[in-house]
């Protein structure tokens, strides 16, 4: 029996219209109401966050959604094999999210800083850190390609395994192309150069920011006459959460108190990066305040942590009981309370 094709716009719940703000508003909205840490144990709701994030992957980009809108449940063999990718840069067909230059980037886990290759962190874009490298021609290519994380993945570090394929030199000319003189390289093509399967374990450290750059060095396409390798670059971008905004090191979260909490104060439990803390809400609290965590935040690169901040909202009750109703007319005739004449 054949399966049918997920339609990410559908998932979403959004028209094929829609502009990228729509689209990450109705993920945000969705992916927190399925949110693992909010339906504990709920299988169901944890496969549907997880098409949630795979139809965001896709129509969040605006190249991947192109292609997906041309070319439908096809569009990463379109991608993968239409020359999207740099040149000399290649990725196998995945199911499971959206490839980066050919790169099946779901295969990602990330973890402590080191590991093989070794690599260094810039704070800057990909543009700027091209810059100033001096190229030579027998040098292989520099790769470039975009890896998107989730937030806990860019805060805490992991590990994983990249396959994917890269041009080394041609073992039979040795990356000149011809044989005996004059004669072109059957193996290559006359390119100097072969795809070949290739696996790296990657170590994301913990810390990485949105617009980061990683550098994998002499991960890149093969060297020329045994030249040196180019290096991969990996510029890392956060998937908005459902639940924090982020402000460099800080998060932000809106919890929703009742009036009588505002007005009485109340112990509520609030969700950080690392598990729920119960917070002391004061008395008096007011709609927007803002109650802070201090070292909730986010991990730094160069040690210790940002802020979490808990902005306030006051959410008063759609539909009363008769009690209910009561108590709040007894508060009205007693208060003196006048909100349009009382100081900010």
């Amino acid at each position: 029996m054949a399966v049918k094709a997920k339609d990410y716009y559908d998932v979403l719940g959004v028209s094929r219209s829609a502009s990228e703000n729509d689209i990450k508003t109705a993920y945000r909205k969705l992916a927190r109401k399925f949110h693992p840490d909010l339906n504990p144990s709920d299988k169901a709701a944890e496969e549907r966050f997880k098409e949630l994030q795979e139809a965001y992957d896709v129509l969040a980009d605006a190249e991947n959604r192109k292609i997906y809108d041309q070319y439908g449940e096809n569009w990463r063999v379109v991608k993968q094999g239409g020359g999207v990718p740099p040149p000399g840069w290649g990725g196998r067909q995945s199911t499971e999210g959206p490839q980066a230059g050919g790169v099946n980037f779901s295969d990602f886990d990330f973890g402590s800083f080191g590991g093989e290759g070794g690599f260094d962190i810039f704070e800057e874009m990909l543009g700027r850190a091209g810059r100033g490298r001096t190229r030579r021609s027998n040098r292989g290519q520099d790769v470039e390609a975009e890896l998107e994380l989730s937030l806990e993945e860019a805060n805490q570090g992991a590990r994983r395994t990249l396959q994917m394929q890269v041009a080394e030199t041609c073992p039979t000319c040795n990356g000149t192309g011809v044989l005996d003189g004059n004669k072109t390289c059957q193996t290559c093509g006359g390119s100097g150069r072969i795809l070949k399967p290739k696996t790296i374990e990657v170590n994301i450290p913990a810390g990485v920011r949105d617009g980061s750059t990683v550098r994998l060095a002499g991960q890149g396409g093969a060297g020329m006459n045994g030249a040196q390798p180019g290096d991969l670059y990996l510029r890392i971008r956060l998937r908005p959460h459902p639940l924090f905004t982020v402000q460099s090191d800080d998060v932000e979260i809106e919890r929703p108190i009742a009036p009588w909490e505002a007005a009485l104060g109340a112990r509520i439990d609030v969700p950080t990066i690392d598990g729920k803390v119960e917070v002391i809400v004061p008395p008096g609290a007011q709609s927007g305040q803002r109650l802070r965590l201090r070292g909730q935040g986010l991990n730094k690169r160069k040690g210790g942590r940002g802020d979490e901040y808990i902005r306030l909202k006051i959410v008063v009750p759609k539909e009363i009981s008769a009690e209910e109703r009561r108590l709040f007319e007894e508060l009205r005739d007693v208060s003196r309370f006048d909100p349009r004449k009382a100081k900010g």
